[in-house]
């Protein structure tokens, strides 16, 4: 089977360039995604940490998490089409399964967690708790489960060709169910409580500001390399194929691809990704909470990256921040309004910046270059990825 009908869905014009002169930046791609990184880690690794307080430092940390979310959603709902409105689970399951190790390590060998000794209701540790208080097990859950989780809802969903708003529906109340079941366990998962006071992280107290950087630091790090993986994701002969099966699933279906299990890739690497999110954002913040991992916060993860721009690789985690900051910005300085302000600012950018924040730049610089780009970039906020790519072609 040939690879040219796939031709007219690359990366790069999935993102917002026209396919037209990719030949003349191949050399300069590499250079340019060397100085991005190498942008990015020395404000994350050096300017940060300078100028930031201990306080703002940690808010940072709980912002790239979200981030780090918001790059699994760009692969899924920006490259693949499919909105994952549930990606609350796969951020709790890794958050509890870090959290859990962290509990079974502070109460010490052979003792209960707190909690469960608090509400008095256990003689012993739950038979499912048990395999988390080995970091041998603990560490690769807070990957592994989500994604295999996703795996199965996937394959149930995608074989059965649930997709756009049905799709979105069914995760998102997953997101509802998960939290009704751990509301319920309140003696094995906190209940509403979630698993709060976690003070150690793997022998290093985490009341300590130099170990909080640490972790900071560690969460800088893996945001850096699933930007990276999502680069090389995006750029591959699979991340074409992703964006095919977007924009026409039916005609992928009759080139001899399989659209289902191409999806099912995409919805578990976001999962994991999730996963790995909810695991780092344990010791930044020090409690998980059904509160976090429910259908509120599964939006608003979707909301930064609709805020930043879902077709790009740095949109999402713009966004993300961005939306993440103004909420802290906001309610700290409107604490009764700050949730109407933050739904104005989601309502302005979609508005009138559809491409999300990452679309400045290609707007400023189709204007400057090229006045067909500029009517292109007009064009394209029509809600059919595959119609604004006709309209390139015509102008």
């Amino acid at each position: 089977m040939t690879a040219a009908p796939l031709v007219g869905t690359d990366p790069a014009s999935a993102a917002g360039t026209p396919a037209g002169g990719r030949r003349g930046r191949r050399f300069e791609g590499p250079a340019r995604t060397a100085a991005g990184f190498a942008l990015g880690a020395a404000l994350l690794f050096a300017v940060a940490p300078l100028t930031l307080s201990d306080f703002r430092l940690s808010l940072l940390a709980k912002y790239l998490c979200v981030a780090m979310v918001a790059v699994g959603i760009g692969i899924a709902w920006g490259r693949g089409g499919m909105l994952t409105l549930g990606q609350g689970v796969f951020f709790g399951l890794g958050g509890y399964a870090m959290a859990m190790h962290l509990k079974l390590a502070d109460a010490g060998p052979g003792e209960l967690p707190d909690f469960m000794q608090l509400y008095g209701q256990l003689d012993e540790l739950p038979l499912w708790w048990r395999p988390f208080a080995s970091p041998w097990i603990a560490l690769p859950a807070t990957v592994l489960l989500p994604m295999a989780v996703a795996f199965g809802l996937g394959s149930l969903v995608f074989r059965r060709r649930v997709r756009g708003a049905y799709f979105a529906i069914l995760s998102q109340a997953l997101a509802a169910a998960m939290v009704i079941l751990l509301v319920g366990q309140q003696g094995t998962t906190g209940g509403t409580n979630g698993l709060t006071d976690i003070q150690g992280f793997f022998g290093y107290d985490l009341d300590d500001p130099v170990n909080q950087r640490m972790v900071y630091f560690i969460i800088a790090a893996s945001l850096l390399a699933l930007l990276a993986l999502a680069r090389q994701l995006i750029r591959s002969r699979y991340g074409e194929l992703l964006v095919a099966v977007r924009d026409g699933e039916e005609r992928v279906r009759f080139l001899g691809y399989d659209p289902a299990g191409v999806k099912l890739v995409g919805y578990v690497i976001a999962a994991g990704m999730a996963g790995l999110a909810g695991a780092l954002f344990v010791p930044a913040v020090g409690i998980i909470s059904p509160a976090l991992i429910g259908i509120v916060p599964s939006i608003e993860f979707v909301i930064g990256v609709a805020v930043g721009g879902r077709a790009t690789l740095l949109g999402p985690v713009l966004g993300a921040v961005a939306v993440a900051w103004a909420r802290t910005a906001l309610s700290e300085r409107f604490p009764g309004t700050w949730t109407y302000l933050q739904g104005l600012l989601f309502v302005l950018v979609v508005a009138f910046l559809p491409g999300g924040l990452a679309s400045l730049w290609v707007l400023a610089r189709k204007r400057r270059s090229d006045p067909a780009g500029a009517r292109w970039w007009r064009r394209s906020r029509v809600a059919d990825p595959a119609e604004a790519r006709t309209e390139v072609s015509a102008a």
